[in-house]
Formats: structure tokens, C-alpha cells, sequence
């Protein structure tokens, strides 16, 4: 999949979690940037947005056992940052007002990557249940992320869209539809 450079995205997924450490989400990594973009749970439960060296931190209800609902978007012309947990919004932020998130990079889900498609910690590992990740390269609404914390069901993101994605797993990695959807 070749990802073309982005100044504006939403990420949403569904993630559950008793791991108490700090561990990756999602990170995407090129030749330049380890952490050109980089979804992180911290130790002390806040979730943090990495544009390379520059971190932004939002306290948000601790992720446990129970699947959440997470989604963060950002706008580079404005610079807002913003997350939503199972369809609230948190306060926003200004961040990386300007920037791009640069193309040729790979992508890795519960893994935080040193250098394109390695050089990883065990220590910053996902461990617990992932899935409904989806990407697109603009700001959904309100409505929309609303309407997806709903439902487990959605077209899809333009770019990583869950329903399509081709992946290589490594290592303890179990692959599994989400079947918690009834409708």
C-alpha cells in the first residue's frame, strides 16, 4: 500500500488492554522518522500523538479490559489535535501546525518501530485485542465518528480500511474477525 503524504488523517480502532506499561497502538515509520507517526499508550494511562520528536499528551480514562472506542484526528492547517473515546471528544489541542506525515513509510499495529519494519522492543508490544483500524486522509465529523463508535461497521478508511488491508502477522499474533457486532 502506498501512502501518499498527509496533512490531515483520522485514525479510529477498537483496543482493550490490561497491560499497565507503555506500549504502541500504531506506528508508522520511514527512512527519515522512526516515529513519523506513532499512536502510544502510556504507563500513566495518557494516550499520546507522535510527529516525530514532537509528542502530544491527552489524559484520557484508562484502557482495561473492556473494548474502547478510540479515534484521533488531526488538521495541519489549524494544527488541532483531537481524541475520541467511545464517541466523546476530548479538549483539543494545537499540534504540528503545518506539517505533512511523509510518504513512503510502513505501518505496524501493537508495535513501536525503531527503523522502517524493525528493530523492535518486546517491551513496547500490544498485548490484548485490536481491531476496526481504519484510516483516512481528512478530518471525519463528528457525526461520522459518533455514527462508528455505534456500530462496528463502516466503508472503511481510504487508506487503511480493516475489511481490505493486506498484512504480514509476526510473532504471537491470533487473527480473528470481530464478531461482538449483532446488527
Amino acid at each position: 500500500m502506498r501512502v501518499e503524504e498527509l496533512s490531515t488523517f483520522t485514525l479510529c480502532l477498537r483496543a482493550a488492554s490490561e497491560a499497565k506499561r507503555g506500549y504502541s497502538l500504531l506506528s508508522y515509520a520511514t527512512a527519515n522518522t522512526d516515529n513519523e507517526l506513532l499512536l502510544w499508550h502510556n504507563e500513566n494511562t495518557k494516550l499520546s500523538l507522535y510527529f516525530g520528536s514532537d509528542i502530544f499528551h491527552f489524559a484520557l480514562p484508562e484502557t482495561d479490559a473492556l473494548l474502547r472506542h478510540i479515534c484521533v484526528s488531526w488538521d495541519s492547517p489549524t494544527g488541532i489535535i483531537t481524541f475520541w473515546l467511545n464517541g466523546v471528544r476530548s479538549l483539543r489541542k494545537v499540534g504540528n501546525k503545518g506539517g505533512v506525515v511523509r510518504s513512503g513509510g510502513t505501518f505496524m499495529l501493537g508495535q513501536e518501530q525503531d527503523q522502517v519494519g524493525g528493530k523492535f522492543d518486546s517491551k513496547q508490544s500490544f498485548v490484548g485485542e485490536l481491531t476496526d483500524v481504519h484510516l483516512w486522509d481528512y478530518v471525519l465529523s463528528a457525526n461520522n465518528i459518533k455514527a462508528l463508535n455505534q456500530g462496528c461497521h463502516s466503508a472503511g478508511g481510504n487508506i487503511i480500511s480493516w475489511h481490505t488491508v493486506q498484512y504480514e502477522s509476526r510473532g504471537s499474533v491470533k487473527i480473528e474477525d470481530n464478531h461482538d457486532c449483532s446488527f
